[in-house]
């Protein structure tokens, strides 16, 4: 039996509008109870969806300026590059990227009327500036790992406790940059450098928080959608799955709820 909550609803949006009050919710309440709010975000399909309702000025306000956002993982490629899981964040929250998202939520509506995250408190992992000086992925890694020593969080099992951490899921049962097999299982740092995998697209250098950080957080949300994620949504979430071979299995935890759509969730027992 699974440990997490399992949400499902009927469709890609509604998984997208459920994410977003779970975020606001949780960042919020982070902030009224420690005057500050830590939130590791990610990248894949649905955080366009998920970031553009964060902006809408009909959702409940965020007070983004109290909140430092970090991202769990990465490709090893510049912030502005396609595959970069920083580029959707800046072009619909920060409106950097002057995106259609962005361009159709202003017609809607100021873009400050929430206001955005100061530039200060976020916290991508420096790949161009890696890239730039040649120093590597494994530099950029430790220079995050650094910037969350510095961040006064309390640690629980040696790991700084984020108040929120986002998460997909691919094909293979990955999260973040953890694959099957992975070494991070056995890591003490915080962060680690990961070779392009092979078995899985793209075949991009990567960086990531290890699974420890998951483990401690507050609060975790898994958002997973479509018909194509329903065979390793359920294998991922069956009684013994190994987190080793579904790394996914990590974010199967009391603090964690699991966002499903009805084509995710299709082969889930009811």
């Amino acid at each position: 039996m699974s440990h997490a909550r399992i949400v499902i609803v009927p469709t890609a949006d509604d998984a997208a509008d459920g994410a977003a009050l779970h975020i606001g919710a949780a960042l919020r309440t982070a902030v009224e109870a420690r005057g500050v709010a830590h939130w590791a975000t990610t990248g894949g399909t649905t955080a366009p969806a998920v970031y553009t309702r964060l902006r809408d000025p009909d959702h409940p306000a965020i007070p983004w300026d109290q909140v430092h956002v970090w991202w769990g993982d990465d490709r090893f490629v510049p912030r502005d590059h396609p595959l970069s899981n920083v580029k959707p964040f800046d072009d619909i929250v920060m409106d950097i990227g002057g995106t259609e998202a962005g361009a159709a939520l202003g017609s809607r509506g100021h873009p400050d009327h929430h206001g955005r995250p100061t530039v200060a408190n976020l916290h991508p992992f420096p790949n161009a500036e890696a890239i730039g000086r040649g120093v590597g992925a494994a530099w950029a890694a430790a220079r995050v790992e650094a910037a969350l020593h510095t961040a006064g969080l309390q640690r629980l099992a040696g790991f700084p406790i984020l108040d929120l951490v986002t998460l997909g899921i691919g094909a293979d049962g990955h999260c973040l940059s953890v694959f099957p097999g992975s070494p991070t299982f056995d890591a003490t740092s915080w962060t680690m450098a990961i070779p392009a995998p092979t078995h899985i697209e793209p075949h991009v250098e990567r960086v990531t928080m290890v699974p420890g950080l998951v483990r401690v957080a507050r609060d975790v949300l898994v958002v997973v959608t479509g018909a194509a994620k329903a065979d390793i949504v359920a294998s991922v979430l069956a009684d013994g799955a190994d987190e080793r071979s579904l790394p996914a299995r990590i974010a199967d935890l009391n603090q964690a709820t699991w966002l499903l759509d009805e084509d995710a969730a299709a082969q889930l027992p009811r």
